[in-house]
């Protein structure tokens, strides 16, 4: 059953009113776990969760590499935060692991609001949207890849200024810690805390530079891609319209969600290629 047949089913009064009351839950339900394919065609499961009280809405799932990818939307900072925990291969000289932390400004249309998401995850956790667990689910709309310039590195030591959920996801990424000078003039803009940032070298500035798959020598600069993609995200509010009424007009109501898949590119100065292991092909 859709979350849209059920908006249909019941009673004008109630069918209204399914995205703004909580319904209230037999058991202890604090995620939305969703089962997709993942790019690799293993299949995965993402866990949303939402806090009304921060504003916030995270996203969780581990890749078939047993990278761990973490995303933040922080609606309350304009906030995005990309967290990958990548694991690496000790007898080719790499550490046991290492974390990337890409921070840019968030698209408020990316994903549907907190409060819309924390009642969404409600409705799966009393099973009215989530009739079968093992399903996996394909997002309706596949959107393109957002390709996103990292030109700035952040200090590790002073991110807490920030706030506390930055400092807490991506106080382990210290060589790999980045945003970009467009969001930090935004944020700085708005009157929100900043960090300590430092420019990355540039292609201009920097003779002769290749990306890191065309660089041979391990210990020379380059430039670093890593891919993602979210397979699926409550991306848009869907609205229908009620049965006329004595005006004669029909009104629109929040009747269901849309999912959408989404791909991000971050481009990134590094040091060394070494820090850059998974870009490898061309």
């Amino acid at each position: 059953m859709s979350f849209r047949m059920y908006a249909r089913e019941i009673s004008p009064p109630v069918r209204i009113s399914l995205l703004v009351v909580t319904l209230v839950s037999l058991g202890i339900c604090s995620e939305l776990k969703v089962r997709v394919r993942l790019s690799d065609g293993l299949i995965g499961e993402e866990i949303l969760d939402a806090n009304s009280e921060n504003d916030d809405i995270t996203v969780e799932f581990k890749q078939g590499d047993g990278t761990h990818i973490t995303v933040v939307f922080d609606f309350k900072r304009d906030v995005r935060i990309v967290r990958a925990l990548i694991l690496g291969e000790p007898e080719r000289g790499q550490n046991q692991y290492q974390v990337l932390c890409f921070v840019s400004r968030l698209d408020h249309h990316e994903i549907i609001p907190t409060e819309f998401m924390a009642r969404l995850r409600q409705l799966f956790c009393d099973g009215i949207l989530q009739k079968n667990p093992h399903l996996v689910r394909t997002a309706e709309e596949k959107r393109g890849v957002e390709h996103l310039h990292m030109d700035m590195a952040v200090n590790v030591s002073h991110a807490g200024h920030l706030y506390t959920l930055i400092h807490n996801l991506c106080k382990e990424a210290h060589e790999g810690f980045y945003t970009r000078t467009a969001d930090t003039k935004h944020w700085l803009d708005k009157g929100i805390e900043t960090i300590e940032f430092e420019p990355l070298p540039q292609t201009v500035d920097v003779s002769g530079l290749q990306r890191c798959p065309s660089t041979l020598d391990l210990w020379q600069p380059c430039f670093c891609s890593y891919h993602l993609r979210l397979e699926w995200l409550p991306c848009l509010l869907k609205y229908c319209r009620s049965r006329r009424g004595a005006a004669g007009r029909a009104n629109p109501y929040k009747c269901g969600i849309r999912s959408c898949s989404k791909g991000y590119r971050f481009d990134y100065y590094v040091p060394h290629k070494q820090l850059c292991p998974w870009d490898e092909e061309t």
